[in-house]
């Protein structure tokens, strides 16, 4: 099972996105099923928060996206005050991961989706530690990018990216921060999930980012292997056998 996320960054330090109502707009106008259905592997499966469903405490059961409605946001983005004359930047590196197999395409096929709606949208194709360092320095407004957890809790997806310890999406918002820091703070794995059941919450309301997919993986062995059990972070070698 995934245990990643691909998603659209926004910083909310960067015009157009320091409007919050712009970054729930453009939360709306991507057709994220259309991307997983066309470019990810069998197994791969639409992101509707920024933690996959196997990290408990951390995922919310029941709580969704907003669904994609071109309409809705082009109205939301009229309504904002949008310059639908303007050029957006958005920026990536042509670099494949688990979470996204197929960058250019992804990358054309949002700029092809955002064009529906009158967005008009210029790619950026970046080398990866200029980029990486970029969207960092909080420097880039829109951009592609993603996260394989390093451990399995929600904190190693949270913890770095919402508390302000990157740049990313500009400038953190504290009720957030405040949601994340008593997750982070307890054991008790009911009230860790209620703070967390909090953080999706707040995370649909502010839209930092835009969750779109968990990729999926391979793991292959000859068939005359017994016992294997394969997971995100590791196999089970020394507990395997051999016909």
């Amino acid at each position: 099972p995934p245990m990643n996320i691909f998603y659209i960054g926004m910083n909310n330090t960067i015009a157009p996105f320091d409007n919050e109502e712009v970054r729930q707009a453009f939360g709306m106008a991507i057709d994220r099923k259309r991307i997983v259905d066309t470019f990810y592997p069998v197994g791969s499966t639409v992101a509707e928060q920024f933690v996959p469903p196997m990290i408990t405490p951390g995922y919310s059961e029941g709580q969704t996206w907003y669904a994609y409605d071109p309409t809705k946001a082009k109205q939301m983005l009229t309504d904002a005050g949008f310059d639908f004359n303007q050029e957006i930047t958005l920026s990536y590196r042509d670099v494949v991961r688990v979470y996204l197999p197929n960058v250019n395409q992804v990358a054309q096929d949002i700029q092809a989706q955002l064009a529906e709606i009158g967005v008009k949208i210029k790619l950026n194709v970046m080398e990866s530690g200029t980029f990486l360092t970029s969207v960092s320095d909080g420097k880039e407004g829109l951009f592609l990018l993603g996260w394989g957890a390093d451990y399995p809790d929600a904190t190693n997806f949270y913890d770095f990216h919402f508390t302000g310890a990157s740049k990313n999406f500009g400038t953190p918002f504290d009720d957030i921060v405040a949601a994340i820091r008593e997750g982070g703070t307890t054991a008790d794995p009911a009230a860790r999930q209620a703070a967390y059941d909090k953080v999706n919450e707040l995370l649909k309301q502010h839209v930092p980012m835009i969750p779109v997919a968990h990729g999926a993986s391979g793991v292959a062995f000859k068939a005359t292997v017994k016992d294997v059990k394969v997971g995100p972070l590791n196999e089970n070698f020394e507990q395997m056998s051999i016909d």
